[in-house]
Parts: structure tokens; sequence; C-alpha cells
């Protein structure tokens, strides 16, 4: 059995579907992909899915459909995507097995 690309936690399932829900048009799901972006050179990002890229990998998950984009794939494969919440911030948050590392602040990792 292989490992999935990309799991969620509920707290992230349960947040993700929040925001789909309150976005005011319809989405096919939700686009996760990288950048460069910061001091360790890679940052996540997410988007609202209005269609299937030809290339995108599809996973469903939790009852919601996520697009990877196919440049992201191998530096995410076996990642979990996480929401956390406290008293000062809020966000999504990725446990991520291939990171080597990340910069101080938390923004961007590296493979």
């Amino acid at each position: 059995m292989t490992k999935p690309i990309l799991t969620l936690t509920e707290a992230a399932a349960g947040h993700v579907k929040t925001l789909l829900e309150g976005r005011g048009k319809p989405s096919c799901g939700i686009r996760i992909g990288l950048r460069s972006k910061g001091c360790s050179g890679l940052s996540y990002t997410l988007e609202f899915a209005d269609e299937v890229g030809p290339y995108d990998e599809v996973i469903n998950v939790h009852d919601i459909k996520v697009l990877i984009d196919p440049k992201a794939v191998m530096f995410i494969m076996g990642s979990e995507m996480d929401f956390v919440e406290d008293k000062l911030t809020s966000g999504f948050v990725f446990n991520n097995p291939n990171a080597k590392g990340m910069c101080g602040c938390g923004e961007s990792f590296h493979v």
C-alpha cells in the first residue's frame, strides 16, 4: 500500500469546508501548490479551485476534493495538512516529512 500524497486532519478539513461554504460561489475544491519564497526557498500556496487542471493530482479527503499542482507532488508526498488556532495566530500548517529545514519564521522550507 502506498502512502497518500497528502492527508488532512479533522481540524484542517473542517476549516476548508467552512471556507468553501463561505466563498459565495461554487468551487470544485481547493488547490495546493508551491512557490519560491522566503529564506529557505519554498512556500505552500492554497487557493479555491474552480476547475481541475489537465495535470492536477486529484485526491478526495474528508469529502473534500484536493487538487495538487503537478510540480508540487514530489515535494509534499506524505505530508499532513493541519489547522491550528491559538490566542495569537491561526492558520494551516503542513507537517512535511520531506522538508530538510525551515526558515526561522516558519514561512518557507527546503527539501
